[in-house]
């Protein structure tokens, strides 16, 4: 460029077009080179039935915490991860209704008329997900197919996907040409009924008040960035999928076998990060199978069988961390540039407690090894958890939910 740098705010323009490039090598100034920076990536993962919290939370607080039997099956992350405690959802009630609010974050649940807010994942994914194949996935261990932890802007939950197999078939298997250019035909065909539905929209606008302009405007926004969205995805069906040295992971029908398939779903999660197909994930993972048993009592032989149960959780929630950590991409390792994120929606599934939260967060590129202890009867909230996440993806926003600032004593590395 002869010497000069290009603004970044430079614009192509021709044909009543404008386009804002992109970053490139020549709007750095002289001497310098652009470095590759590896993508920033979410998930997050709940299950809806509690953990027992006296074999979850540490006794004390700092980074010299004593594990705890279930912390233990997630030592040799120990360093790369943050345990909270005394914090919950505001306003978050109705027991088990919790459980669709555990990334929206919205209050009461319970009651008649209840709407949902936009979720976490899908709120980053409005704004990052363009970037990858899949703008998000969606996923859950459950036998109901309502059954998610991710919700639109409107509060409609987004259907999951719940089998391992097909997941990997999606995401790594290859169609004939005739379902690549059916797929192709669907897409164009959901753009051309948007064209029509905006062409009807600026029709209208020339006999509407200015209020209604202004709701027009706003749904034929929606419209165009939906648009975008389709032939984004138009795009990636030219493209090969990835290759991955693995084969489909065969899917297991006993539910009491939620354990062994939730690692199956961890194993085929961790190729879509691998390979970048995505960048956000949520997983529900429903453990109604032990349902009964979660209201224990107190008995000592139920006790011992629901601990045995939630051990096998973490176990293999610590493989699949584990499995991040030992994974290198770009000079660090693929949990670095992770956050995941890991609770329940209820404290105590025997009283159906709503407060006190058993909560984690492992990689992401924060500051971790560390137990940060707030005041159990006057929670804080866990939505600010929320605001710190979307903050290290990138996206620039000082609230979400009823999150009105960022986590406090979570520092980015």
């Amino acid at each position: 460029m002869n010497g000069k740098t290009l603004s970044r705010r430079t614009f192509l323009r021709g044909a009543g077009v404008s386009l804002a490039l992109p970053w490139l090598d020549a709007m750095l100034p002289a001497g310098l080179a652009a470095a590759p920076t590896a993508p920033r990536r979410l998930v997050a993962i709940e299950t809806n039935m509690g953990i027992l919290p006296q074999f979850f939370f540490p006794t004390k607080a700092g980074r010299d915490y004593e594990s705890t039997p279930y912390l233990e099956k997630l030592s040799a992350v120990r360093d790369q991860m943050t345990v909270f405690s005394g914090v919950s959802h505001p306003g978050v009630t109705g027991a088990h209704a919790a459980e669709k609010c555990f990334l929206t974050g919205t209050p009461h649940p319970e009651r008649g008329g209840f709407r949902n807010w936009i979720s976490v994942d899908q709120f980053a994914a409005e704004r990052v997900g363009n970037h990858t194949r899949y703008p998000s996935l969606v996923l859950a261990m459950s036998g109901e197919s309502n059954q998610t932890l991710s919700f639109t802007r409107s509060g409609a939950p987004i259907p999951a996907e719940r089998s391992p197999n097909r997941l990997f078939k999606k995401l790594f298997l290859q169609g004939p040409p005739s379902e690549v250019a059916a797929a192709v035909q669907a897409l164009q065909q959901d753009r051309s009924t948007l064209d029509f539905v905006a062409d009807q929209s600026k029709r209208l606008n020339s006999v509407l008040g200015p209020a209604d302009r202004q709701r027009l405007d706003q749904y034929f926004t929606s419209v165009r960035e939906l648009e975008q969205r389709l032939q984004s995805s138009e795009a990636w069906e030219h493209k090969p999928r990835p290759k991955v040295d693995a084969q489909p992971p065969q899917d297991i029908d006993d539910h009491r076998e939620f354990v062994r398939k939730t690692e199956l779903m961890y194993d085929v999660m961790k190729l879509a990060l691998q390979t970048d197909s995505t960048r956000l994930i949520s997983l529900f993972i429903d453990t109604t199978v032990i349902h009964n048993i979660t209201h224990h009592g107190n008995r000592p032989e139920v006790l011992a069988e629901l601990r045995a149960a939630e051990e096998g959780q973490f176990a293999v929630l610590g493989k699949f961390l584990k499995s991040l950590h030992e994974t290198k991409e770009d000079g660090q390792s693929l949990l670095d540039r992770t956050m995941v994120l890991y609770g329940t929606c209820m404290g105590s599934a025997n009283s159906h407690s709503n407060v006190n939260l058993p909560a984690l967060l492992a990689g992401g590129g924060f500051k971790h090894g560390q137990h940060l202890a707030f005041d159990t009867q006057n929670n804080y909230p866990l939505t600010n958890l929320f605001v710190s996440m979307l903050q290290r993806l990138g996206i620039e926003t000082n609230e979400f939910s009823t999150g009105k600032g960022t986590f406090r004593g979570l520092e980015m590395v």
